[in-house]
């Protein structure tokens, strides 16, 4: 089950209340579903929760039933489409004129912000939208929550009032339909608090973090393993200059001091140098240590310009 899937489960157990939010709540399905004209309305869905509320948003927004509906009863939950449909002059009339749009007129579909004037009718009025529209990605994968409808001027118009809500989305032109979308973690999952999906928000942002700790880990094992490999490369370099004096028989002549740190090294070439210069008697610091380190190096290189 998809992600977006279990979001719009989640928002299905909300319970259908008040008047003003289920018609706000039917406003934005109707704006975002398959077919809403003066003629006919369409909504087709294959997420059997959301089919089991349209009927009792209707009842209770507007008072009509569909004119065709889908067996429930006969589709438990499996796959497939279930289709909802009112082609009856009078119900689509009805549902129109309490829409605020004029049944007598070509219906022109912008929104009226007046059914969305109270904070808990927008954020219903954006569940429909969401339902009927809406898609959202796995957070494991990416970030991305999108809205699509068929109407160009609800589309500008709900960005317009996300935008005045403090949630500004950007948006598209695709395939013939308008996309207002987000891909910001953070105003997704106040996005989705806001409709009435606070699980979602709360997985979503822990799913961030924890791709962020596994980002974090991977990034210091990468560093890790780019240091060990400077290391190991450096230690490789101060043994061959080591047995190039030793060659030459340069060992013996060096001071006490660079003779204990050729030995050492020698004797330990796979340690770091914070490591080696634990193992001196009594033991020096790691500065001092790369200054005698350089040395010997210094002199091996000359030993080779000769």
């Amino acid at each position: 089950m998809s992600f977006s899937f279990e979001t719009k489960n989640e928002l299905c157990r909300l319970p259908v209340q008040k008047l003003c939010c289920a018609r706000a709540e039917v406003y934005g399905i109707l704006l975002y579903c398959h077919t809403f004209r003066s003629d006919e309305v369409r909504i087709i869905t294959e997420n059997f929760n959301f089919a089991a509320r349209l009927p009792q948003l209707f009842r209770r927004a507007f008072d009509v039933e569909f004119d065709r509906s889908p067996d429930l009863a006969g589709h438990p939950g499996g796959g497939g489409k279930l289709v909802y449909q009112i082609t009856e002059k009078k119900k689509l009339d009805h549902i129109i004129n309490l829409l605020g749009y004029d049944p007598r007129q070509n219906l022109a579909l912008h929104i009226n912000f007046a059914m969305a004037e109270e904070e808990c009718c927008r954020a219903a009025f954006l569940r429909g939208c969401f339902f009927a529209g809406g898609s959202l990605t796995d957070p494991s994968k990416r970030y991305h929550l999108e809205l699509t409808s068929s109407h160009l001027q609800a589309s500008r118009e709900l960005e317009a009032l996300l935008r005045e809500c403090g949630y500004p989305p950007k948006s598209v032109a695709r395939n013939g339909s308008f996309v207002t979308y987000f891909k910001q973690s953070n105003q997704i999952a106040e996005f989705l608090k806001w409709i009435g999906a606070p699980e979602a928000a709360v997985a979503m942002l822990s799913t961030k973090k924890e791709k962020g700790l596994r980002n974090s880990v991977n990034r210091r094992l990468n560093c890790d393993s780019a240091n060990l490999d400077k290391a190991v490369e450096a230690a490789q370099g101060q043994l061959e200059a080591i047995r190039k004096l030793r060659t030459a028989g340069l060992l013996e002549r060096m001071p006490d001091k660079l003779q204990e740190t050729a030995a050492l090294r020698l004797e330990y070439p796979e340690l770091t140098l914070s490591e080696l210069a634990e193992e001196f008697d009594p033991p020096v610091t790691k500065s001092c240590l790369n200054h005698r380190l350089r040395k010997i190096l210094t002199l091996a290189e000359g030993l080779q310009n000769e």
